[in-house]
């Protein structure tokens, strides 16, 4: 698959999930954005060999919680709605796939090693939405206090 049809995909599972959890209309444009700029930053880091996949996601899931916030300060909604969007396509879903797989076929060694990569990849999630949700308030905070 090339880039654009890496980006279109990102964009469409996003808005899609935003139009599975019925989020306004008016949200919906904004959510696939953020979940194609999310995993635009996670392909360009994972795809540099310097950058393991946990600290892409953790990036990418830092940048979608950032940009959540702006758009739900500019649209005047809650973060949560464009961020759960935006956060899709980051989700591990094959690596948790591959680890059901790998322990019904027995091979409990290839189990925990995917079982454990799926894990780091959840909590690097996490962690770049809390880093974004506690830090991104303070830095807004602080603008306002210096006008």
């Amino acid at each position: 698959m090339n880039m654009i049809e890496a980006i279109w995909t990102s964009f469409i599972a996003s808005a899609g999930f935003g139009i599975l959890f019925n989020v306004p209309k008016k949200a919906v444009i904004p959510g696939g954005i953020c979940g194609m700029i999310g995993w635009l930053i996670f392909e360009g880091m994972s795809g540099n060999s310097q950058f393991d996949l946990v600290l892409a996601t953790a990036m990418a899931s830092f940048v979608v919680a950032a940009i959540s916030h702006l758009y739900a300060r500019i649209r005047r909604m809650p973060v949560i709605i464009f961020s759960v969007a935006g956060i899709i396509p980051l989700v591990p879903g094959g690596g948790a796939y591959d680890t059901m797989r790998q322990l019904v076929e027995n091979d409990y060694n290839a189990a925990i090693q995917l079982a454990s990569q799926t894990f780091l990849i959840s909590g690097a999630i996490a962690f770049g939405l809390v880093l974004a949700g506690t830090i991104i308030p303070i830095i807004l905070q602080s603008q306002r206090t210096v006008r």
